[in-house]
């Protein structure tokens, strides 16, 4: 960031200050927005400080002459920088500046050549006249930007001069010896400007140009702006000490695009902007995120504090380009750019409200609170806990919790004779992985509210449905610990009790995950349903073929064997039958069976965590085909 207003001058011995004797630096350029020791912040006042553009005789608005006057005249400045900008995208400093015969002008290169004034000197000076040239072969208009120190704590940011038009390539400039920087300029030598051409990679969207080096970028599924492939994205860039914000969405169906400027990585208490189209025209509002109710709103939100510099609406492509003032209060609550640093996050939705956006489709938050007018790299804020979560509860409930219960309910009267830890084979196995859904469930529950730090917000049935299973699951083993002797009148009730708490648990587990297919924040693919549908008419056929297998068991052995659903629930059940001594007929069968349905739903599983994992998957893919090709 520019430093040089705060090591401008010497206060004549009566505040010792650190000087800049050389002027601004070339690392300076990307904004003119200078930060002071002790946080003195920028003049808001009116500035007696003015910049003033005239076309020079010769060339025809080619040749430029650029003051920098004082109201009253005798009012004397310190320090200063001034350069020329496009006042159309991407607002590129160009031209470039005569040097000066006093040597009290100091030109610098930003991103060019000498097209940038500074002082020479800390010593007070008066008005001064530069002469500035157009690049040959540009056409059009520009404005000069300048930041004036009066004082060590007096300084104004970001002046503006009235737009000039260019209107003449190529014109020829008679030769001479420079100017004075305390007269008005004439004519002087200055070669002609050609701008050097840069091999660059073919880009698809100028809305990357510039990114990590003359603004901020960021945007939606996490790292895109590496690899130009951003859903939805915002940039900002100080342009004269001024914030200019643009907003872009590429994705299908999106009927917004916003961003928050928000003190931490979550919703609520946030500046807004919003991007809308409306009757084939776009709009741009400003908003604020309220926490309780979330939400955004535009009511008593004032909209001066930005401006609509240019906007477009093509093939479902929204375009903004905002300008916003540096310091706004908006409901109450000071935003200021300048001096305090801000999270980013980027908000996609395909519905919107009379008054306000919708909740949103897609959102992003940047990892880290920066200073907007600081360029850097932005990452988006880690989703590990949002995974961890996912893959907890999918390992849980595809995984663990059927296959225990498919245990529980097909061979109790299977590997008899045999045990595990003290119990017979099939109640060790149970035991075990309905323990791990257990163990995982309520884990992933916990994660989830710590990263959410609160109840969900998505207008979604996932919420509810989770913690209702994680009620039932918890419940669960203790009931357990209470089940009544296999003598006791009561055991019947008990077991069904038990069947009905854990086969609602595990329904609404996967109704659950249905519903988490069309959350925001689980970044699913659509397609995922299929595989989930899948799951479960895998997992009912081969209830239905074990049911089978235990008929056919029956029919065998003369006999009604545990295999069957509910036989352990039926006072009909003697102590007799529930103390068999050996397998069931066709046990065999039923062990080939579970190997079979042990073998996928263990790729139904692997297959579930990978996609929530890796979500969304599409970009995870596409990301890694360009490293390969790469």
């Amino acid at each position: 960031m520019w430093r040089i207003v705060a090591l401008l001058f010497v206060s004549n011995a009566f505040t010792p200050t650190t000087t800049l004797p050389q002027g601004a630096p070339e690392s300076v350029c990307d904004t003119l927005l200078p930060f002071h020791g002790g946080g003195i912040r920028p003049m808001t006042t009116v500035s007696p400080f003015s910049i003033v553009p005239t076309a020079s005789a010769v060339g025809q608005g080619q040749i430029l002459t650029v003051e920098i006057r004082s109201v009253p005249p005798e009012l004397r400045f310190g320090g200063f920088m001034l350069h020329a900008r496009t006042t159309s995208p991407p607002y590129k400093v160009i031209g470039r500046f005569a040097p000066s015969i006093d040597g009290l002008v100091k030109l610098i290169n930003c991103d060019g050549v000498d097209n940038t004034a500074t002082h020479v000197s800390p010593s007070p000076k008066g008005d001064i006249g530069l002469q500035w040239q157009a690049p040959n072969d540009f056409l059009g208009e520009v404005v000069f930007n300048a930041t004036i120190a009066q004082e060590y704590d007096k300084f104004w940011v970001g002046l503006e001069s009235t737009p000039v038009q260019v209107v003449q390539r190529g014109a020829v400039i008679p030769p001479t010896t420079g100017i004075s920087t305390t007269r008005r300029p004439v004519a002087s030598t200055v070669p002609a400007y050609v701008p050097q051409i840069k091999a660059t990679q073919l880009n698809t969207d100028s809305i990357y140009e510039g990114c990590g080096s003359t603004k901020n970028c960021f945007g939606t599924p996490n790292n895109c702006v590496t690899s130009q492939n951003c859903q939805g994205m915002v940039t900002v860039e100080v342009i004269g000490g001024k914030f200019h914000f643009e907003l872009k969405s590429i994705a299908n169906n999106v009927q917004y695009i916003a961003v928050g400027i928000s003190t931490d990585d979550r919703m609520g208490n946030d500046a807004g902007m919003e991007c809308i189209p409306e009757n084939g025209d776009i709009r741009a509002y400003s908003s604020y995120v309220t926490a309780q109710p979330l939400g955004a709103t535009r009511q008593q939100v004032p909209q001066n504090v930005i401006r609509l510099q240019n906007s477009s609406f093509v093939d479902g492509v929204i375009y903004c380009k905002i300008e916003r003032d540096a310091v706004t209060t908006i409901l109450g609550k000071e935003f200021d750019l300048i001096n305090n640093k801000y999270h980013l996050l980027v908000a996609l939705g395909s519905s919107v409200r009379p008054d306000s956006v919708d909740y949103h489709d897609q959102r992003l938050a940047s990892s880290q609170a920066i200073n907007l007018g600081e360029v850097q790299y932005l990452r988006g804020r880690s989703v590990l806990l949002f995974r961890l979560h996912g893959a907890f509860m999918l390992v849980a409930w595809i995984g663990a919790a059927s296959a225990g219960i498919l245990l529980a309910r097909y061979f109790k009267q299977t590997w008899v004779g045999s045990s595990l830890c003290g119990k017979d084979q099939w109640f060790a196995w149970h035991r075990f992985f309905m323990i791990a859904t257990w163990a995982l469930t309520i884990a992933g529950f916990v994660i989830i509210f710590v990263e959410l730090r609160g109840w969900s917000a998505a207008d979604n049935p996932h919420a509810i449905l989770g913690t209702v299973t994680t009620i039932l699951c918890f419940i669960q083993p203790f009931m357990a610990l209470f089940r009544p002797g296999p003598t006791d009148k009561n055991r019947p009730i008990f077991n069904w009790a038990h069947w009905f708490v854990g086969n609602a648990a595990h329904l609404l587990a996967i109704v659950t995950i249905f519903f988490a297919v069309q959350l925001t924040a689980a970044q699913l693919p659509s397609w995922y349903d299929w595989i989930l549908v899948a799951f479960v008419a895998f997992h009912v056929v081969m209830h239905f073929v074990f049911s089978i297998a235990g008929c056919v068991s029956d029919q065998s052995s003369a006999r009604r064997v545990n295999s069957f659903p509910m036989t352990d629930v039926s006072p009909r059940n003697s102590v007799k039958d529930q103390q068999r001594k050996v397998d069931a007929p066709y046990a065999g069968l039923r062990k080939g069976l579970l190997a079979i349905y042990l073998i996928i739903l263990s790729l139904f599983v692997i297959a579930s965590v990978v996609i929530a994992v890796l979500a969304p998957i599409g970009d995870t893919v596409r990301s890694l085909q360009s490293d390969m090709q790469n």
